[in-house]
C-alpha cells in the first residue's frame, strides 16, 4: 500500500490523516450570531467551528480571528509555509488591504477566500477584492456553507 493510500481514511470526503487546515477570520467576524443576523445568520462562529471539527475529525485545525490587519498578516505568514490549506475570510479588509493581498501572494499554502454574504449584491465598494486574484479560489454568498465547500476543495487537492 502506498503512503497516499495508507493516509486515506474512510471518510465521505476522502479525508487524509494529518491534513492541516487553518481558518483565519478578519474584522467583525467575532460578532457572528449577534450582528446583522439578516445578512450573516444567527450562529456564532465558535459553534459552527465545533461542528466542523466533529464533521472533519481527521483534520488538524487552527483557528484565528482578529480585527487587526497586521495580526492577520502575521497569522497568514505563520501558517502559510506549514499548513496544507487556509480558509480566509478577510472581512472588510478584502476591499482595502493591499498588504493582506500581498501576504496571500507571498505564501505557498493555497488560500481559499470565503465571504458569508454575497459581496457583489451589496455596496459597490465591496466588489473590489485585493485577495481574490491571489487566492486559489473564492466562495462568496453561500453563508457558513462556504467554509465547508472550501474544505471540500482543499481535500480534493
Amino acid at each position: 500500500m502506498s503512503n497516499s493510500e495508507s493516509n486515506k481514511l474512510n471518510s465521505p470526503h476522502g479525508g487524509k490523516a494529518g491534513l492541516r487546515i487553518a481558518i483565519i477570520n478578519g474584522p467583525n467576524l467575532n460578532l457572528l450570531g449577534k450582528r446583522e443576523t439578516d445578512i450573516y445568520g444567527d450562529m456564532p462562529f465558535e459553534k459552527f467551528f465545533m461542528e466542523l471539527k466533529r464533521k472533519f475529525p481527521f483534520i488538524e485545525w487552527s483557528y484565528f480571528q482578529s480585527n487587526v490587519e497586521g495580526e492577520l498578516i502575521n497569522e497568514l505568514q505563520r501558517v502559510g509555509f506549514e499548513y496544507d490549506g487556509i480558509i480566509f475570510n478577510p472581512g472588510g479588509y478584502t476591499h482595502t488591504s493591499v498588504a493582506i493581498g500581498d501576504a496571500v501572494a507571498a505564501i505557498k499554502t493555497p488560500v481559499v477566500e470565503v465571504h458569508i454574504s454575497n459581496v457583489h449584491a451589496r455596496e459597490d465598494f465591496r466588489r473590489l477584492s485585493y485577495i481574490s486574484g491571489k487566492a486559489a479560489g473564492s466562495i462568496i454568498g453561500l453563508g457558513l456553507k462556504g467554509y465547508e465547500l472550501a474544505i471540500d476543495y482543499l481535500l480534493s487537492g
